[in-house]
């Protein structure tokens, strides 16, 4: 990609890019038809994209089949008011070639790709490749995601990564050692896209200059967290902070195991549809509801 094309995406892809949790039945069945609802949620609260197929999607669990038919109906749901970012959790190139191909009429405007996070990690120049031949198969720009403790990619890796692969234009960093945030941001070139997906430093990362977020709570709550970025591009410090308390309240009561079923949980007490989380995930219990409950009347929810 030119450098003009980068700076471009740089600029539709920053903000808050909340991921999309993925609805299931009790019997843990898609529910494709559940995801409009959400969306519009989203939209309506300001959101500058949408994720879909990471983390707190559950898109770890899906089939290919059941990837193909949420992203659609994302994509459906999204109609063109947002961009649309779709994400690749997967353990080896050709899957995630095989499941670009398969999206490919959707014409994301990004991937988020995380390294393969099984047992046998490779090393720095098959990693590279990886990345290299899902831009180059797909011809959708690239986000690494950088997420997985096994496979958790240095700085200077992703940097060079970004350098060597014109079509990987940026990352998002969700270990919670805010120095690797700052030291990604202080050597990027001014055309790769940094986001932050560590909860419970929003502020502190928008603060150094991160290009937005793409994380459990911009999901949960995204009208908030639209207003925490929007505050710190203001210089409005005094907002963005009281705003970082509460959340931070919020996240030290959902930083479980089971997070997305928690997420879902709040999104339901804002009037999207509830559904479960898909097995052997459990479900948010009536004591996590007690305390979740807690810390949203603090956020006037």
């Amino acid at each position: 990609m030119q450098q003009e094309s980068k700076l471009a995406l740089k600029r539709k892809l920053r903000g808050i890019l909340p991921p999309v949790t993925m609805p299931f039945d009790e019997k843990g069945k898609l529910v494709a038809s559940g995801i409009r609802k959400q969306i519009d949620f989203m939209i309506e609260s300001g959101v500058h994209a949408v994720v879909a197929g990471g983390s707190t999607g559950e898109g770890h669990t899906l089939s290919t089949e059941e990837f193909v038919e949420s992203m659609e109906a994302t994509h459906e749901a999204i109609a063109g008011r947002v961009p649309f970012v779709v994400g690749l959790i997967v353990n080896s190139t050709i899957e995630a070639v095989e499941r670009t191909r398969k999206i490919a009429h959707l014409k994301p405007d990004a991937l988020q790709v995380t390294p393969v996070h099984y047992l046998f990690k490779p090393g720095p120049e098959a990693t590279i490749r990886h990345f290299r031949e899902i831009y180059d198969e797909s011809g959708v720009p690239v986000l690494i995601y950088n997420v997985i403790p096994w496979n958790y990619l240095s700085a200077d890796l992703m940097l060079k990564i970004m350098d060597e692969v014109p079509g990987v234009v940026g990352m998002k960093q969700s270990s919670g050692d805010l120095k690797s945030l700052s030291d990604l941001l202080q050597q990027a070139k001014p055309d790769n896209l940094v986001l932050t997906g560590i909860d419970a430093m929003l502020y502190p990362a928008f603060t150094l200059g991160a290009d937005g977020a793409i994380s459990a709570l911009t999901s949960a709550v995204p009208k908030q967290t639209v207003k925490l970025y929007e505050a710190v591009r203001k210089g409005d410090h005094e907002t963005a902070l009281a705003l970082h308390w509460k959340l931070n309240g919020l996240w030290n009561v959902v930083r479980h195991d089971n997070l997305p079923a928690c997420t879902k949980y709040i999104q339901s007490r804002q009037g999207v549809d509830f559904f479960l989380p898909r097995a052997p995930m459990e479900p948010v219990s009536d004591e996590q509801k007690k305390v979740i409950d807690g810390a949203l009347k603090a956020l006037g929810i």
